[in-house]
């Protein structure tokens, strides 16, 4: 007998993670309190003394499964902070303006990334083709009253007029993809296409916002 031969081994081999499981495993995603508040966090350190106040917002379950829809849940919370933050300033101060300008930047990488990394795929199921026809309709929409204001004075007295206007537009919006357009979108999207969202969004995110443009142009 070989005295050097090793005993063999007793241990169970540990069975193949489920595809889905993995590759939430490999991008688990934060808390969800834990994301708002950095996305809160990161709209402050644009101007850390104007008040930040969100408000509550939907519950997890009804803003779609967190470990799908996580990193687009975080950029709408930052998104609501900045228009929270913009509603607290006044005239045309360098706080009202530093923080649309963010605003502006994030609205446009966020739209874009999400339609290339979410709607993209919604758009070719039949059942859900209406819902991703619908939000990039919307984002559409957000760009024309973006352009319009940043077109405008701020210190006007119309002007947060119109912006609270934009303000009521896209938090139904954001409402509207979490409560709604999520939840019945992961019914249908399949494990590659949850892969393919993670993959995208955050990599198109951070160009499209880079190479963000602040169109000016007044709408009737």
């Amino acid at each position: 007998m070989n005295r050097t031969a090793t005993a063999k081994s007793t241990a169970k081999p540990i069975p193949p993670m489920p595809a889905k499981r993995a590759a939430i495993a490999k991008a688990k995603p934060i808390p969800p309190l834990q994301a708002k508040r950095a996305a809160i966090a990161k709209a402050k350190a644009i101007a850390e003394d104007v008040p930040a106040n969100i408000g509550s917002t939907p519950a997890t379950r009804f803003r779609g499964d967190a470990d799908i829809f996580g990193r687009l849940v975080e950029d709408h919370d930052r998104h609501r902070a900045l228009l929270a933050m913009i509603s607290a300033t006044h005239g045309h101060s360098p706080e009202r303006e530093r923080l649309f300008m963010e605003l502006v930047r994030e609205i446009k990488g966020h739209a874009a990334a999400e339609e290339q990394a979410l709607w993209s795929s919604v758009l070719r199921n039949p059942e859900t083709t209406e819902d991703a026809r619908h939000a990039v309709g919307e984002h559409k929409e957000m760009d024309k009253m973006l352009a319009d204001l940043a077109a405008r004075d701020m210190a006007s007295p119309g002007w947060l007029r119109r912006f609270a206007a934009l303000r009521d537009e896209y938090l139904h919006h954001i409402r509207e993809e979490e409560q709604e357009q999520f939840v019945a979108a992961q019914k249908h999207l399949s494990d590659s296409d949850v892969r393919y969202m993670r993959q995208v969004f955050n990599r198109r995110k951070k160009e499209e916002k880079a190479g963000a443009t602040i169109e000016k142009k007044l709408q009737k």
